[in-house]
């Protein structure tokens, strides 16, 4: 016959029949319609790994707060411990993440001392990676830890002590009314003490990272080095122009988060306390990274002279002398020298220490910072 049988036609078509599908062919076809796309399932079993170990962590965090707040006890606002709290956080806040960018703060430095030393950023970290290794990178972490603490602790701690002694002071209707510039007052004030707790260890970490090979080898050796050989006034010789750097940086850092952060909860819908924890930590990052810009470019030509003056300044000469000598070497133009990167150290750390900060005033039960009243706790 020319035609097959009917059972080879049968056998030759029962398979792709729709209704007819054998189990094993079945499987077969289900393996060959995802083959071509395996980083799919390798994705969503990534996302719910990251998933299970978030909850986990959020879980483990829960109760470690939970211990500690049984320990420590309900804080109220404004009490001793209240104030106690918000000085552990700040110091926790300003010492770890000042310390982490000291590779940035010390290519900074230099090539605030010396334009000419380096081409690029880049540039100073291969020459300083290939002249000092690893180690010459962070070279200046000690006296920057020690000193940002401290600098840290004083200026969370007093901006809430200022904030409620102001507000007190002018009344709660005025306080709303003109609550800008509550916030440049109090951050101002809790600023000009941070500042003199700061100095000696910014003293010892400028003239650390502006002198190859350092000039100290160890913080407190360095302090002790700068009292033996210029006094105690030696290690305030750069205070005023601290000042002049950190009281607007901090004024700009205090109130234009608590702004920013205000209208970022105005512009999600609902209200601050719709909101879970992770999601008021990511606010304050966002506030504390766009404010940390804004700090960045308002402090930097006296962030310049601060660098200058403790690298350059002659024993004995008149803080005035100085500075108009430092400023007819370098002008106007010498002043911005560093600021790209002051930007991108300044907003990243700025933005971390609001989130650690207000991470830890979580941990303890209290209210982040900023957008409005937290939901009382029934």
């Amino acid at each position: 016959m020319m035609f097959p049988s009917d059972n080879v036609i049968a056998n030759a078509f029962s398979s792709q029949h729709p209704l007819k599908r054998e189990p094993q062919n079945a499987g077969a076809a289900e393996m060959r319609r995802r083959d071509p796309f395996p980083a799919w399932s390798v994705i969503e079993d990534t996302k719910k790994k990251a998933d299970a170990i978030g909850k986990e962590a959020a879980r483990e965090f829960d109760i470690v707060s939970q211990k500690a707040q049984a320990k420590t006890g309900k804080i109220e606002p404004w009490s001793a411990k209240y104030y106690a709290a918000c000085t552990f956080g700040g110091m926790l806040a300003c010492g770890l993440t000042h310390t982490a960018v000291t590779p940035l703060d010390l290519i900074k430095c230099r090539r605030q001392v010396d334009s000419a030393l380096y081409k690029s950023n880049m540039d100073a970290f291969r020459k300083i990676r290939a002249a000092e290794g690893i180690r010459g990178v962070f070279t200046g972490w000690s006296p920057t830890f020690f000193g940002y603490s401290a600098q840290g602790a004083f200026k969370y701690g007093g901006y809430e002590y200022f904030k409620k002694f102001y507000s007190d002071l002018v009344g709660v209707e005025n306080a709303a009314h003109y609550k800008t510039a509550l916030y440049l007052t109090a951050s101002a004030s809790a600023e000009f003490i941070a500042d003199i707790a700061l100095c000696p260890f910014e003293a010892v970490k400028v003239r650390t990272q502006t002198t190859i090979p350092p000039e100290f080898r160890s913080t407190f050796g360095g302090i002790s080095a700068v009292v033996a050989k210029e006094g105690t006034a030696g290690l305030y010789k750069g205070l005023y122009p601290l000042w002049g750097r950190q009281i607007p940086y901090t004024m700009m850092k205090f109130a234009s988060f608590e702004n920013i952060v205000q209208a970022i909860y105005n512009y999600l819908p609902g209200q601050k306390t719709d909101y879970n924890k992770g999601a008021q930590t990511a606010v304050a990052f966002t506030g504390g990274y766009l404010a940390g810009i804004l700090c960045a470019i308002v402090s930097h030509p006296a962030d310049v002279m601060v660098s200058k003056l403790n690298a350059n300044r002659q024993p004995g000469e008149a803080f005035s002398a100085a500075m108009s000598r430092i400023y007819k070497d370098i002008g106007f133009r010498g002043l911005w020298n560093g600021l790209p990167v002051r930007i991108v150290m300044i907003g990243t750390l700025t933005g971390l220490q609001w989130m650690i900060y207000d991470s830890f005033k979580i941990f303890m039960g209290l209210p982040t910072t900023g957008g409005g009243p937290q939901k009382e706790e029934k």
